[in-house]
Formats: structure tokens, C-alpha cells, sequence
């Protein structure tokens, strides 16, 4: 299998609604090559993270390029011009790799609690939300907005089950924790921020980004396909 260049990006979190208004205008202009998902997160304590940024509070990006090597450094300089970078750690690896980079961050049996939507634009008002919830909650609490792009917008809405075509994002926000006494911290973070976002997304989300929240937010999730399935 051909290598990607993949790793994480961080701006301090003050930098937040610079770099997501940048983010939601550059990644739909960029080739199918090139993919990078929005992060707010807080430093892990641990390697390779510097100590002098350990437990600090981040916005990001994780990237995974799969064009010609020389050619990413154009990419991750646009990131780099429109805010300073706190910590940057991309290199060439097998896509194995990327996937299991943050597995040792999250042994089981931690405290999870999770929401997530799909989006299609992220307006102004939007992006002050994630400004206002962006210092996440614990140290290992989380939001991601996924790309939704490419070979998504070539099918039709009733060519399979999924019919959120027309989506540019897939979001979680995780609150996670290894303490139980903390669940109630976790939920409120997760939930009022989901609550405050939702009116600005699409409605309906990935179904392993969301727990038990009712047959309406199933529907919502395959929207006219619903019935079909229902059927089958």
C-alpha cells in the first residue's frame, strides 16, 4: 500500500474563529487529494508532545494527503499563514499508522458521552458556538468536523441508504473521561453544545456518533430513505 503524509496541527484555541472561517472556505476548494478534519481538543500529556504544551487547549487540524509527497508543503503553508502554529507533527507513514495514532489515548472503559450532526455550512453564528464551547471539557474530551466530500457528492440522495449528499461535515462532539464522577460533566459540555449547534446544522448524524436519543433522530438521519428501509 502507497505511504500518505499525515499528523496533527495545533493553534492555541484563542485562534479558533480565524482559522474555522478560514478551514470552511479552503477545504471544499481543495482537490480530492488533500483531506484534513477540524479539531478542538486539549495537548495529551505525552510524547511527542512538548511539555511546555502539554494541557493546553487547542483548535487543529489532522491531515491525510494522498497526492505527491512534494507537493503537500503548499498545502500545510496556507495553514500556516493564516495563524501561527502551536505544534505541527506531519510526516510520511502507512494509513495503518494514522489510524491507530490516538488508540493509546483511549483505552476502554473510559467515560464517553456523544453527539454528533451533520453540517452543511458553517456560518458565522455557527462558528461562535464552537467558540464558546471550544475549551473542551476534560482532558480527553473532544470535537471532530469530518469531511464530507469527493465520491460523496457524485451519488444520488435514494442510490443507497444514506442520503445526506449535500452534507460538507460530519461532526462529533465526545466527552470523554476516565472517571465516573465526572459523567454529568461530560453530558452538559456535549450536549449544550450540540443543543446551541443544532439549529445551524442538517439534522440526523453518523450512527455511531450518537447513543440512544429516540426514533426521530434516526429518521432525521435518513431523511426519505427511511422508509425504504423500513421496508427491506
Amino acid at each position: 500500500m502507497k505511504n500518505l503524509v499525515a499528523g496533527p496541527l495545533f493553534w492555541p484555541i484563542e485562534q479558533l474563529q480565524t482559522t474555522l472561517k478560514w478551514y470552511r472556505d479552503w477545504l471544499p476548494s481543495m482537490p480530492e487529494d488533500i483531506y484534513a478534519f477540524y479539531l478542538t481538543a486539549e495537548v495529551p500529556a505525552a510524547e511527542p508532545f512538548p511539555e511546555d504544551i502539554q494541557g493546553e487547549k487547542v483548535c487543529g487540524l489532522l491531515w491525510c494527503y494522498t497526492g505527491p509527497e512534494e507537493q503537500f508543503e503548499q498545502y500545510i503553508q496556507s495553514a500556516r499563514k493564516v495563524a501561527t502554529p502551536l505544534f505541527e507533527y506531519t510526516g510520511e507513514m502507512p494509513y495503518p499508522a494514522l489510524q491507530s495514532m490516538f488508540d493509546a489515548l483511549y483505552p476502554k472503559g473510559h467515560q464517553w458521552y456523544w453527539k454528533g450532526d451533520f453540517v452543511k455550512e458553517l456560518s458565522d453564528e455557527a462558528v461562535a458556538v464552537h467558540k464558546q464551547f471550544g475549551e473542551v471539557a476534560t482532558s480527553q474530551s473532544t470535537m471532530h468536523l469530518y469531511p464530507v466530500n469527493g465520491a460523496v457528492h457524485k451519488k444520488n440522495e435514494d442510490e443507497t441508504a444514506w442520503n445526506k449528499r449535500d452534507a460538507n461535515w460530519s461532526m462529533v462532539i465526545a466527552g470523554v473521561d476516565p472517571d465516573p464522577g465526572k459523567v454529568d460533566i461530560l453530558r452538559e459540555w456535549a450536549y449544550n453544545y450540540w443543543k446551541k449547534l443544532s439549529p445551524h446544522n442538517m439534522g440526523g448524524a453518523y450512527i455511531n456518533f450518537m447513543m440512544e436519543e429516540g426514533p426521530e433522530r434516526i429518521k432525521a438521519t435518513y431523511g426519505d430513505n427511511y422508509d425504504r428501509l423500513q421496508k427491506i
